[in-house]
């Protein structure tokens, strides 16, 4: 078997600019990472992202291009239709997706669906719209104590969320209901959402009210075989870190790790580059998204970058000689575009090993599957049905 670490890190949302396709999403002249550094007028600084050449791939006021690069860096471009967390991720691991995931952002969830559920559940539910979590909560949170009606809103993605008091309704009772909602919508093709999500919140009235760390995702399983499966069934380790686990419903997943927040996925991440094992480490941040992108914050999404980068540091040091490390997103999340919704847009991977002797920038890929493909190609296994390995040109 073959001795070799990888670690994917990534920063959930962080596209680089618009590509061919953006357009037909309304995302022609987006630029997630641009555009946070242009709307905070260069204050923030990230040397150790830029060291790699992440500020090579598109102009970061403040962040100026390197001569040298550290790190082998690129542009991918999504081949699969869509522009959400599932497609993003599972396209790098060789899924390629052509019919976009079910959503209900403009109509709310129909009358059948939620009386289904009613009976199934044995709840009312309230709410039914679009809307952020914080919001929703603040609005019928105190509803919700009262009653135990559930609250069930979506958002631009394709989900399904249910919201309840953690401490009066009971965590295991919130997981019950979801995964119910789990099973009533992938039976009816109208109705499968990408994700179910239990949306846990604690407080006592709508001033404090606050959603806990104990959010879970019940997806779909992948539509095609991917190369965590690959890696699995090979008897590498697959150890995830934060939602990993939750995309890709366990399928290819050896061990998971849950994180609270992006800070402490990163620092879980530093923990696992420290212990000895044989395989990939999968690392999802995803504040980046959900409290910055969605909530069109670009002040918000600088800074929880400057604490990445602040962090990153001490992941590179953490690596072996050999180990690789891949830098990426799953789509764009402009926070200065209009509306909440993630954006199209091609996004960056950056790829260092203290091994690299000359590293540089290389064409932009086809598919984001170009990740799970090099990592089939590092560990001489089966590789995807989609993208092209890159591993024959880092040296």
């Amino acid at each position: 078997m073959k001795k070799r670490r990888v670690f994917v890190v990534v920063i959930d949302s962080l596209g680089v600019g618009s590509e061919p396709e953006s357009y037909k999403y309304g995302d022609d002249g987006s630029n997630t990472l641009s555009h946070i550094f242009s709307a905070t007028d260069g204050k923030y600084q990230i040397p150790e992202l830029a060291k790699l050449g992440m500020c090579n791939l598109t102009e970061v006021k403040g962040n100026p291009a390197v001569d040298k690069p550290q790190a082998y860096y690129l542009k991918m471009t999504e081949k699969s239709v869509g522009k959400d967390t599932m497609t993003g991720h599972w396209e790098m691991m060789g899924v390629y997706t052509t019919k976009p995931s079910v959503t209900f952002t403009d109509t709310g969830f129909p009358k059948e669906l939620i009386d289904e559920l009613e009976r199934r559940t044995g709840y009312k539910y309230i709410g039914n719209c679009a809307a952020s979590g914080t919001e929703i909560i603040a609005e019928l949170g105190e509803r919700q104590l009262k009653t135990k009606e559930m609250i069930i809103y979506t958002s631009a993605d394709s989900v399904l969320q249910i919201a309840a008091h953690e401490g009066t309704f009971g965590i295991d009772e919130i997981y019950r209901v979801c995964s119910e909602a789990r099973k009533m919508c992938s039976e009816n093709p109208d109705w499968m959402v990408g994700r179910i999500i239990a949306r846990p919140y604690i407080g006592t009235d709508k001033s404090n009210f606050e959603r806990t760390a104990n959010r879970h995702d019940y997806a779909l399983s992948p539509t095609d075989r991917t190369t965590l499966e690959v890696l699995k069934e090979e008897g590498y380790d697959v150890i995830s870190v934060g939602k990993i686990n939750d995309i890709f419903n366990t399928v290819g997943i050896t061990k998971a790790i849950k994180s609270k927040s992006s800070h402490e996925g990163l620092r879980q991440t530093i923990d696992v580059a420290k212990e000895d094992f044989n395989g990939i480490c999968f690392t999802n941040l995803v504040d980046f998204d959900a409290k910055w992108g969605h909530r069109r914050n670009p002040v918000g999404y600088a800074e929880e970058l400057v604490d990445f980068d602040n962090n990153l540091k001490d992941l590179i040091e953490a690596l072996r000689e050999d180990d690789v490390l891949m830098i990426t997103a799953d789509h764009g999340n402009d926070p200065t575009w209009t509306g909440t919704d993630h954006t199209r847009e091609r996004v960056p991977l950056i790829v260092y090993s203290k091994s690299f002797k000359e590293p540089k920038e290389l064409e932009t890929t086809d598919s984001f599957a170009t990740i799970g493909a090099t990592i089939a190609d590092m560990f001489e296994v089966e590789a995807p049905h989609i993208g092209t390995s890159i591993y024959n040109k880092l040296k």
